[in-house]
This record gives C-alpha cells, structure tokens and sequence, in this order.
C-alpha cells in the first residue's frame, strides 16, 4: 500500500485526494454547488438585511441581538469571557449603528464574490470568519454547517472558482507568492514568473 505522506526536500506533499480535491481543474465541477449554496444564504441573508431598516438605519436589530448575546439567564450565551468584553465594548459604544451596516453589506457582498467565483478563497474566508463570529456570540442556526463548507471552500480556493472568474482573475492577478501576467514592480516592470522545475 502507498504512503498517503511522503517527505521529498524537508516538505511533506499532500495526499493523493487533498491534490484531486483542492487542486484539479478537472473535478472544479464539484465544488459548484457548494459555492451556490454558500453564496445562496449569504445573498438571502444580507439581502433581507440591505431592505431592513432595523439593520440599515437605526442598527436597532443588532443592538437587540447584541443585547440577548450578552445575557445571563440562567448561564452565559457567550462563553469566553474575552468575547463577553468584546461584545459589551460594543454596545457601550453603540457600534450597531454602523456595525449593522457592515454586516449587511458584507453578508451581500461574500455572496455576490461566491456566485461570481471572484476571490473565491478571499470570499470563503471572510464568510467563514462571519460564521465564526455569530456562533461565538451564541448563535448555531446554519453557521456551523456554513462554517464547515467555506472551510473546504477555502482550501479549495485554486479550483473552487474555476467555473467562475477566478479562472481569468488567478492567473493575471496570481499570489503574493507567484505573481500573475499583469503585476508589476513599482517602478513599471513585470514581476519576472518563478522559476519551476518540470
């Protein structure tokens, strides 16, 4: 039987399946309705927030949220008392005002990235970091589940957007590591391509 890990120059290489899950343009395809299903409940959700006044005037369904995170009755919604504090920083300092309109449009915008397949891994993580966030604060719903997917929608941010515009945006954009064909130096020269060995 094959190692699934085998050590070549100090680097330990992937498993077979990790490559042909998050690597392979070829099986792209499978990460479609993820994607789809992600940016679907971003979309309703941040939709339904951009035509709510309680999110997009007053704040006030944060705030009200907020509130109800921070009770203690007959235990702590929340916790980790370092996340208590931060929540309670918040509201003493009425941040739901502008905080409610972050929210509702990023929310819109992760599921605008997703269903476009623009930044895809860019638009994962911060989804993912949302998910987080509401599940700290007390709230399950459908953040763990939507946690779970834009985690392999993440480690999968080289293909998951293949079928989408991350198939033009990653190679002209590339990495910080492996510049694309449109970055340059600051001085006006390309950023010559690394050297690969075949």
């Amino acid at each position: 039987m094959a190692k699934l890990l085998t050590r070549t120059g100090g680097q330990v290489t992937d498993p077979a399946i990790a490559r042909w899950l998050f690597s392979e343009t070829r099986l792209a395809w499978i990460w479609i309705p993820v994607r789809f299903y992600v940016a679907y409940v971003w979309l309703t959700s941040g939709w339904g927030k951009l035509n709510n006044p309680a999110w997009m005037e007053t704040g006030e369904a944060l705030k009200g949220y907020w509130l109800n995170a921070l009770k203690i009755d007959p235990r702590p919604i929340i916790y980790f008392d370092w996340y208590r504090q931060f929540i309670q920083f918040l509201v003493d300092n009425q941040a739901w005002v502008w905080f409610a309109k972050v929210i509702a449009v990023s929310e819109a915008l992760i599921g605008i990235a997703l269903v476009l397949g623009a930044f895809t891994g860019i638009a994962a993580f911060f989804g993912a970091f949302m998910n987080w966030n509401f599940m700290m604060a007390g709230t399950a719903s459908s953040n763990p589940l939507l946690f779970t997917l834009t985690i392999f929608l993440i480690l999968a941010w080289k293909v998951a957007g293949y079928y989408g515009f991350d198939r033009f945006l990653l190679p002209l954009l590339g990495t910080p590591w492996s510049p694309g064909s449109v970055v340059k130096r600051p001085g006006g020269e390309r950023i010559p391509e690394p050297l690969t060995s075949a």
